[in-house]
Formats: structure tokens, sequence, C-alpha cells
């Protein structure tokens, strides 16, 4: 998916900007601005999943699954910066030195065969993010989601044809109404449309690189293979850190039965954590942590008091 999108924006990017060169259109330089911004995101991407599947090592004892995290980030950031904000820069130039567009017929042909691209990989992107989402809803799919490189090709597909509209309105506009000023307008749209994805992206990227819980699904199978041995008198809970796509790090808390053996207490865990990867083979470590009910209680209640501080 992220192959079909690169090659996609990479020859959308050439025909903008050659475009954008024989008219002089301001909207059609933005977006051919937007299109290299994707095409290097999309490199950036690559990147990332390339370091994430390294294994671990002395300094990274979990893995380096975070590295497409924080590589997913930096393709906010560039989104934001370059695209958004060369967009924006071009777009106010154009409108206080407002300039008539030369040969509207090329331009209007690539925003035709952009759309056929741009159209072609985003298609391709939301049927993978389907394959994913299950029954979930799209939006909440997105937060959810803990691949960045699923939801961000989407992201940046969307954005690209909401971009390609606005620069088609922009462009007809000026050549109908004889306004070039519109061209400039159209420019300062396709700016805010890279603001939105660039302020959702960064959002959810920066939740995944601080450290977000797996899907609550992990965290309740973990609890109800714990509590299904014979050993454990009760399993309190479980807290789950993502540490990449299909990498996880869990933590149970379990109080096992008085008579038991530091041996026999060994190889309970040791069953535990056999059926949890069975179940999950995306939980990389799962350390087992025994204590009373209440002990766990008061880490929980705390936790939640905290979480609700920081939402208040």
């Amino acid at each position: 998916m992220v192959y079909v999108a690169l090659a996609g924006n990479l020859m959308i990017a050439i025909a903008k900007f050659v475009a954008a060169g024989i008219s002089g259109s301001s909207a059609m330089l933005s977006e051919g601005v937007h299109s290299l911004v994707d095409t290097v995101n999309e490199l950036l991407l690559l990147y990332g999943l390339h370091r994430a599947q390294m294994p671990p090592d002395r300094t990274h004892p979990f893995g380096h699954g975070r590295e497409l995290y924080f590589w997913s980030f930096i393709v906010a950031l560039l989104v934001l910066a370059l695209g958004a904000g060369a967009s924006l820069y071009e777009g106010v130039m154009h409108i206080r030195q407002p300039e008539p567009i030369t040969h509207p017929s090329l331009n209007y042909g690539v925003i035709a065969v952009s759309l056929l691209f741009e159209g072609s990989s985003w298609y391709v992107a939301l049927r993978e993010f389907r394959l994913h989402k299950g029954r979930m809803g799209y939006f909440e799919a997105f937060r959810r989601s803990k691949d960045p490189s699923t939801f961000t090709v989407l992201l940046e597909d969307s954005a690209a044809l909401l971009g390609l509209i606005v620069a088609l309105a922009g462009l007809a506009g000026a050549q109908l109404l004889n306004l070039p000023v519109l061209d400039g307008v159209a420019s300062i749209g396709i700016a805010c449309v890279l603001a939105v994805s660039a302020s959702l992206l960064a959002r959810e990227t920066k939740g995944l690189l601080i450290g977000e819980a797996a899907h609550p699904v992990v965290a309740d199978s973990i609890l109800a293979i714990a509590a299904g041995d014979a050993d454990v008198r009760c399993a309190n809970g479980v807290m789950t850190v993502q540490m990449g796509p299909n990498q996880v790090v869990a933590a149970l808390s379990a109080e096992f039965e008085d008579a038991l053996t530091t041996p026999q207490i060994e190889d309970c865990i040791n069953r535990i954590e056999r059926q949890a990867k069975i179940a999950h083979p995306e939980i990389t470590s799962l350390f087992v942590k025994p204590q009373t009910a209440q002990t766990w209680r008061e880490r929980r209640d705390a936790i939640e008091h905290n979480s609700d501080n920081a939402e208040s």
C-alpha cells in the first residue's frame, strides 16, 4: 500500500510542477508541493517500517517498534510545516499580486490524471483500512489503530483528493469569472486541508509515541487466561503498552495459591505466558507481579485519579 502511494505521488508531483511552471498557477504549484511532501512522507514511512522490524538489542530490549511512530510524527510535522506552510505563503503572494493563468487546459488535464492516480491509491488504502477496522466505525478505527502506516496513507490520500477539488474550483473560478485572485484563494484552501490532516495525524501518532495501551481485547484475554488457571487464586488486572504495530508489552497482577512453591509459581507463569502469546502473537513480553487484589485496586485507583485530573 505504501509503495503504491509512493509511486503515484512521485509521478503526480512531477506533472503538477511542470503544469505550474508553464501556466503560472498558484494552486497547481501548491498541489505540486503537496504531492512532493507526500512522496517524502512515504519514504519516511518505509524507513520507519524497516527500522521497526529490527530485533531487540541491549539498548532497546523491547524492540524498535516505536521507530515507526517517531517517523509518522515527523511526517505530520512535514505536512504542516512544508505542505501547509508553502501553500499558505504561495496563496497569500498570489492574492497580493494576482496574475492570469495561461494554458488552463493543461492544468485541467493534470488535475484529471491526478484524480485518477490519487483515487486509485485512496481506494487501495481504504480497502486495507477496512480490512483492519472490523465492525468499528471509521473514526473509531482511526483513533484505535496502532499501525500509522495504514491510516497515514489513507489520511494523506483523502487530503490529496480534497486538495485537488479545491484546486479545480479555484482554477475554474479564476478562468470563468476572470478573477485570478481565486487561484490564490484555492492555495490557502489547500493549506487549510493540509493543516487539518497534519493536526489529526500528529494527535494520533503523539499518543502512540509516548505510549498508549493496547486494544482492551488483549488485556481482557490475558486476564481470562490467568483466571482460568487452577494455581491462580485471583487475577487482579492487566496493564499493556503498545510498543509498535505488532509489539505489545503486558503486565499481569495476580494472587497465587498460598501452598504453591516457587517452581510451581514459575510453571504457572510460563503457562499463562505461553497461552497469552498463542492467543495474541503481538505480545512480546508478559510480566507477572504477585500481589493481593487490594494492592492492585489501590494502584488502579491512583491511575484513574491521575486520569481524571489530567482531563479536568
